[in-house]
């Protein structure tokens, strides 16, 4: 039976983090409120989790489980050939809604699906999943949807397509903004915009004059 808990509340806050931190290391799913959407998360490094977690999306391996950060400083684990064109996007919009593509390390033992070497990477600006991303480390997160079905901007639409498949439900209330990130392509040379959401192509233009846009 899946649990739920309001992060609004103060007491609720502190039991539903400790939950959710708990079912994450047990290799369980969590739904978690973000800046964007809600998203459904698990531990990056359990691929039972991760395969879980595609299960209950219905979801691919063709399309591979991006990964949410708490800090910065993390990166420096996961990610490698990081230009400093990149660390200027991470410095201009992070926390916030740029996904940034870059080359995983070769020696980091995860499956995220048919990634071909890289990994989607994000920092949200919101309050309770940095907090549960500080407390377990990085995770995979998708939105909480079913595939094909619009992403959830509150917990209820979550719950109802996901049900008992999470085991912690962390509501938040409405998602600030219901629009996707922007996900910039870094692991080449000139950065590629391929999906251009919350921050526009004009604004990462500010930061990376150069930026080519995906057809």
């Amino acid at each position: 039976m899946a649990r739920r808990y309001d992060t609004n509340d103060a007491t609720d806050r502190v039991t539903g983090l400790r939950e959710a931190a708990s079912a994450v290391r047990r290799g369980e799913l969590v739904v978690l409120p973000t800046d964007t959407v809600y998203g459904i998360g698990a531990d990056a490094f359990s691929s039972e989790a991760v395969a879980d977690l595609l299960a209950a999306k219905g979801r691919g391996r063709n399309m591979p489980t991006p990964v949410l950060i708490g800090s910065p400083n993390t990166l420096h684990g996961l990610v490698t050939d990081f230009s400093e064109l990149a660390w200027e996007l991470v410095d201009a919009f992070w926390p916030g809604a740029l996904t940034l593509v870059a080359k995983h390390q070769p020696s980091l033992q995860w499956d995220l699906g048919d990634t071909r070497g890289t990994v989607a990477v994000r920092m949200p600006l919101h309050p309770v999943a940095i907090e549960l991303l500080t407390e377990v480390g990085p995770m995979a997160v998708s939105s909480a949807n079913l595939t094909g079905h619009p992403a959830p901007e509150n917990c209820d639409h979550a719950q109802e397509m996901l049900g008992d498949s999470v085991s912690v439900y962390l509501d938040g209330g409405p998602t600030p903004a219901n629009v996707p990130s922007s996900i910039v392509d870094v692991s080449r040379e000139v950065p590629l915009l391929l999906r251009e959401g919350a921050i526009t192509a004009d604004e990462l233009r500010k930061v990376v004059p150069d930026l080519e846009v995906a057809n």
